[in-house]
């Protein structure tokens, strides 16, 4: 089914007989910049029960805690370590964070941030860690010079094993969807590793990409995952990493960080350049997000839903959305080549359908709020038979601003 991203777009709405499209700073939320305090690259957020409560770290042992959903974020930095990846398994007070330069660095804290014990490994450097179903039991991955390593820990930190030492690439990521026995973890080189009995053993599951892979995600169960990584590569398994299909986006952006929060449907990756992606049907197709920003976005991470969400990256930047990221650009479009929009829709809210004045003959098409295109409709009855909800029309001109309209019932 046709997709369309409305995050590039501006769209103003004056409920009433018509609608003007010609005013600047009426516009939906999208992605909205929050103070992070630091100029630092931040390398990971993550919120643990809501999206309220949460954590970034980032270069020269920054640690950066909200309370209340990003309006205010505090500094409980330690140390000059880089931290390149933040873990807080089951509450908000128990977590971890690892240190990616040498000194086999692992931190945890059980008094939300307040203080953090160092624990370690051997390994010259970790890139991420993630504790499936409590703070006790624990995967860190990560690289020995060249080669990877994987390390865990059942005793909350207290001892980290080595499980691989010498893989043949470095591990960049590591995930484990809903239990402690299956897990993946990618890195370098597009190399995939899964284990299915806690990493006693792992196992190579070759992917069809020679590119660099930084992060790997599964949603809900152990059989549909993604992992995105260097030159817009993006992967997709439906067999549990058996086969691994590639989507490679039309840029050459590296893609840092993965999240698909409630299902396999809905999933957002971020990379260079303040680029954004949204998918709403598994990765058949990506939207670009409008960011805001051009520093390049490290880490995304959707605490409850689909909606509510951030995203860290360089130079300090976090930003949050609360509608999914469609959020449109202020003002008139400038430098996206779009052209402002003439149409009157009447009646706008409306019962019945909308008819668009001076344009009864032509076709027009109608997406809901996600971006799916739910029909195509002439100008004289544009959305009857709809349910009620917000609606964006499009016409068949790609340099219109799309229209909003609104059923009531």
């Amino acid at each position: 089914m046709a997709r369309f991203s409305f995050s590039r777009f501006a769209l103003c709405v004056l409920c009433g007989a018509s609608i003007s499209l010609l005013m600047p700073g009426l516009a939906s939320a999208g992605w909205v910049t929050q103070t992070s305090g630091t100029t630092y690259n931040l390398w990971s957020v993550h919120f643990p029960v809501d999206a309220q409560t949460g954590y970034a770290v980032g270069d020269q042992g920054t640690i950066l805690k909200t309370t209340n959903g990003g309006a205010n974020w505090d500094s409980l930095s330690w140390g000059p370590y880089g931290l390149c990846s933040v873990h807080f398994p089951v509450v908000a007070s128990t977590g971890y964070t690892v240190w990616g330069g040498s000194g086999n660095v692992i931190l945890k804290t059980t008094n939300g941030g307040l203080t953090w014990v160092t624990q370690t490994s051997t390994a010259q450097r970790l890139l991420s860690i993630y504790f499936p179903v409590d703070a006790q039991t624990g995967y860190s991955v990560g690289r020995d010079g060249s080669s990877g390593c994987i390390w865990k820990t059942t005793d909350g930190g207290a001892n980290w094993v080595n499980q691989v030492y010498g893989a043949p690439n470095n591990f960049q990521s590591v995930n484990f969807p809903v239990d402690v026995s299956t897990g993946y973890t990618v890195g370098i080189a597009g190399i995939s590793w899964k284990t299915t009995n806690g990493g006693a053993t792992w196992v190579n599951r070759p992917t069809p990409t020679g590119n660099d892979l930084f992060s790997v995600y599964f949603p809900v169960d152990t059989q549909t995952g993604y992992a995105v990584g260097s030159q817009g590569t993006i992967l997709k398994t439906t067999n549990g990493g058996t086969n691994w299909v590639p989507t490679t986006l039309p840029t050459p952006y590296y893609l840092y960080s993965v999240h698909f929060p409630v299902d396999a449907l809905t999933g957002y990756t971020v990379g260079d350049a303040g680029k954004i992606f949204k998918t709403t049907d598994g990765g058949a197709t990506w939207d670009t997000l409008i960011s805001g920003t051009t520093h390049g976005l490290l880490s995304v991470h959707f605490p409850v839903n689909a909606l509510t969400g951030y995203a860290v990256g360089r130079g300090g930047t976090i930003l949050k959305t609360t509608d999914g990221g469609v959020g449109v650009e202020n003002g008139r479009g400038q430098g996206l080549g779009i052209r402002d929009q003439a149409y009157r829709a009447t009646p706008n809210p409306f019962s019945s359908f909308v008819t668009l004045p001076g344009h009864e003959a032509e076709r027009f098409s109608l997406y809901d709020v996600s971006g799916r295109r739910v029909g195509t409709f002439r100008g004289d009855r544009v959305g009857e038979g709809l349910s009620p909800g917000v609606y964006f029309l499009r016409s068949s001109n790609s340099k219109d601003k799309p229209l909003r309209i609104v059923k009531v019932r």
